[in-house]
């Protein structure tokens, strides 16, 4: 039974602002333990059994932050694939285009087991069981989700109602009966007591011809466009896996609908898996917050801080030291750029504020100030009237793009490794302690030849100093104006 995991890294995560943004999605955003959301997924996945290949589905945009993090955490599987969305059209889209890709490499029988990259299961033993119970009943046309036996009658999850009777005699696998949708909590309470509801995890098991079926009968509307998409897609190979680069004009055709509403509550072939895997979505600072062991006072920390006469608080520093005197039930969040300060139990209206700074068009919704990208990282230093000043990092071995600025210049000074630089007509190497002028108009590209991080300073003076304004000619990434 050859099973073939799906990770959906879609959603910035908008309640966990300020660590998740736009460009730095929740599934990116690292635990306690070093480890990202995503990374825990793709390990869980890997330890499925019978798993040579683990494809993920990912914006265009975070196509190699989300590769780069699968490559530090993988567990020897054998091939990486990635589907890229060149827009956001929810997990029917997501699911129907790697329906269609898994399905084309490993025919229409091929189980798929759909992750979503941003959940947290502890007991791992318990997954692969469940996956397990799934697969069989999914080898035989069934669709089938995963249901977590509901510990506190929770309003912010769905629920799904499941028969008495077992899908066979001895299987875990029941025929879904009902979804309900996020339920105040007097009803809560009555499914929670009543013990044939289960939380709706988001998690799948199914056949590729089954669910393409299912997705053509009950929303063709999704799945029309979604396989043009795919049947126009760009596709690369490489020596660590390949790439799926879905066309946009038909994509974008395709109704922004979930999964669940899309198929999984007008199927009558929907079965359901009841399990106990110590899951939690990861939905907000609160549930974030529970990772961490409390200290007497019920204060749980993460990172630097001195407490004086507080309670029941979290306090998560990326580097400096938090100092909190006489509160109570206070969430505080601190990144180099932004601060969140919220009552604990308004935690999931944090999402208000990014959607204020997204209407205010304030970038601190979008982009931390150290941002990654494929060759390395760049973090904004200062910035003022006319000028802005960057700690550029380049990886061994990587390049920027063959670029020009229509409105800004630049002087590039190295503070450690060697740099070859492309400018106007010259190429230049520079040591640490050099330095080269970039004027305004002129094509450029920066390189590290070497097998150390390239470290520079960058400053760019000029009328506009947006990220715009650069054109692209040439790029190993794939980034170049045509694309």
């Amino acid at each position: 039974m050859n099973i073939i995991p799906v990770i959906i890294c879609g959603g910035a995560g908008t309640r966990l602002w300020p660590v998740s943004r736009e460009a730095f999605p929740k599934p990116l955003l690292k635990l306690a333990d070093g480890q990202s959301l995503l990374q825990k997924t793709f390990s869980r996945a890997a330890q499925v059994a019978n798993v040579s290949e683990i494809l993920l589905v990912t914006n265009r945009d975070t196509y190699f932050i989300t590769k780069d993090e699968c490559v530090e955490a993988n567990a020897g599987v054998a091939q990486l694939g990635f589907v890229l969305e060149p827009s956001g059209r929810n997990t029917a889209a997501a699911i129907g285009a790697a329906a269609h890709v898994v399905r084309d490499r490993h025919g229409l029988d091929a189980l798929m087991l759909v992750l979503p990259a941003d959940h947290l299961i502890e007991d791992i033993d318990a997954f692969k069981a469940a996956v397990r119970e799934a697969a069989r009943a999914a080898e035989t046309g069934a669709l089938v989700t995963f249901g977590i036996r509901p510990t506190a009658p929770e309003t912010g999850y769905g629920y799904i109602e499941y028969a008495d009777a077992p899908l066979t005699a001895g299987s875990c696998v029941h025929k879904a009966m009902q979804f309900v949708e996020k339920p105040e909590l007097q009803l809560a309470q009555e499914l929670v007591a009543g013990g044939r509801h289960v939380w709706n995890a988001g998690m799948f098991c199914f056949r590729t011809d089954s669910i393409l079926a299912e997705l053509s009968r009950h929303a063709p509307t999704v799945a029309d466009p979604v396989s043009l998409s795919v049947e126009q897609a760009i596709r690369s190979v490489s020596d660590d896996g390949y790439c799926v680069e879905l066309d946009a004009s038909q994509f974008s055709k395709a109704e922004n609908i979930s999964i669940d509403y899309a198929v999984m509550e007008r199927s009558d072939n929907v079965h359901v898996v009841p399990c106990e895997l110590g899951w939690s979505d990861i939905g907000s600072w609160r549930s974030i917050s529970e990772l961490t062991p409390a200290d007497d006072h019920g204060n749980r920390v993460q990172g630097e801080a001195e407490l004086y006469d507080v309670a029941n608080c979290f306090v998560r520093s990326d580097g400096r030291v938090i100092g909190m005197v006489g509160v109570d039930n206070v969430i505080v969040v601190d990144t180099a750029d932004a601060l969140l300060i919220a009552a604990r139990d308004r935690a999931e209206d944090v999402k208000q504020i990014v959607a204020r700074l997204k209407r205010a068009n304030n970038d601190a919704y979008r982009l931390h100030r150290t941002v990654r990208r494929p060759w390395g990282t760049y973090t904004v230093l200062e910035e003022g009237d006319r000028f802005k000043m960057k700690r550029i990092v380049v990886k061994p071995g990587a390049s920027l793009s063959l670029q020009m600025h229509h409105h800004r210049s630049e002087h590039w000074i190295v503070v450690s490794g060697c740099a070859d630089i492309v400018n106007g007509e010259r190429l230049i190497s520079l040591q640490p302690n050099e330095s080269t002028y970039i004027p305004a108009g002129h094509k450029h590209r920066l390189i590290n030849p070497g097998v150390v991080d390239l470290v520079l300073i960058e400053v760019q003076c000029g009328e506009y100093l947006g990220e715009d304004d650069i054109v692209r000619f040439e790029d190993v990434y794939g980034r170049t104006s045509n694309n």
